[in-house]
């Protein structure tokens, strides 16, 4: 599938799931997925509730971006924060009970996930349902590349950490910058723990 092809295909998958289901919201994490996904999202719905999940140890260039892209957009915007577990994963538990906070009352939400990130990612499907909350993952197809080209070619805010190495934006806490070409996309993320390359929950948990 070519690089247009998945745009429109991302589109139509909007267009459907706004129809479907009104009461549906996008999550955001305003890393390079997140930043694509938004902006594919508000050229349907512009008024769409956005919400964020940030931990306290969220890079200041994080949370600067966030401030700065909900002003200039003029977001429908709800930023929830939460802090780390003493002694437990980071951004994991913590994350995934604001995470239901944040979803408590809506039917069904979109997020930035994509298969290739990882292979914790590549039986993930366009729309999802557990539990009845439903989720609708526009960009699962694009690659990494894709991510780049949509984000350059339509002038996308990016989070300068992004320009210290880093591939896979998390918190201050557990993210990495690549330290060789080989590695994989989330390879940073977790780095010398047993969660390495792995997920925080929210994409693999059920949120009801």
């Amino acid at each position: 599938m070519n690089y247009l092809q998945k745009i429109e295909d991302a589109k139509r998958l909007i267009e459907r799931a706004v129809l479907d289901y009104p009461n549906i919201c996008l999550g955001s994490s305003f890393g390079k997925d997140s930043m694509v996904t938004l902006a594919l999202v508000i050229s349907v719905r512009p008024k769409i509730p956005v919400f964020s999940i940030m931990a306290e140890t969220e890079f200041p260039e994080t949370y600067e971006l966030a401030d700065r892209v909900a002003r200039e957009y003029d977001l429908n915007y709800t930023e929830y924060v939460f802090a780390q577990e003493a002694g437990g994963k980071c951004c994991g538990r913590p994350k995934v009970e604001k995470t239901k906070e944040a979803l408590r009352s809506y039917d069904a939400w979109i997020s930035g996930v994509r298969k290739t990130e990882g292979i914790t990612r590549s039986d993930f499907e366009p729309v999802e349902e557990k539990n009845g909350l439903v989720k609708i993952n526009p960009i699962l197809e694009f690659t990494e590349l894709d991510i780049w080209r949509y984000t350059a070619l339509n002038h996308l805010p990016v989070n300068p950490i992004y320009q210290r190495g880093y591939r896979s934006l998390g918190c201050a806490l557990c993210s990495f910058p690549e330290e060789d070409e080989c590695e994989t996309e989330r390879a940073g993320r977790w780095k010398g723990t047993e969660n390495a390359c792995g997920e925080c929950g929210i994409h693999t948990q059920p949120l009801r």
